[in-house]
């Protein structure tokens, strides 16, 4: 009896890591508006994400640039190809937080954490400060 115990008990931990790994945020993402698709990547220990697809990748016959980046000397790359989020460390709960994200529209950087809702619906939200005061989006997993 107890060694039927005990292999039930193994066998539930063992389903509990892999429901927990299927929430993984690595993978390609896209935001509420469509206008862009995100890879989240590993880069060290940390995690990070960069634009890999624009819906209008380009203006004027031209690849978006980085026109709004406070660094006169960024402004040439472009928005294509981009790391936009870094520094994310896990910090349980299905969780990424510490981590920074660069708004490319406005040109400024902000606090961000990633949260898990599901396995293919994520919270990404961008503060200044606190966590309670920002703006979250619900990205869905693209594959």
């Amino acid at each position: 009896m107890k060694k039927h115990l005990l292999t039930l008990l193994v066998l539930m931990l063992f389903s509990t890591c892999a429901w927990a790994q299927k929430l993984s945020p690595l993978g390609v993402w896209t935001n509420e508006d469509g206008k862009a698709k995100f890879e989240i990547y590993q880069c060290g220990d940390k995690l990070c994400g960069k634009i890999v697809s624009l819906k209008e990748p380009n203006r004027n016959g031209k690849a978006k640039l980085d026109d709004n980046n406070p660094e006169k000397n960024q402004r040439m790359r472009p928005l294509m190809g981009m790391v936009f989020m870094k520094g994310f460390e896990y910090e349980g709960g299905n969780k990424w937080d510490e981590g920074t994200i660069y708004d490319p529209e406005s040109g400024k950087t902000y606090s961000c954490y990633m949260k898990m809702l599901g396995k293919d619906k994520m919270e990404v939200k961008g503060y200044i400060g606190i966590s309670l005061i920002g703006r979250a989006q619900t990205w869905t997993r693209v594959n």
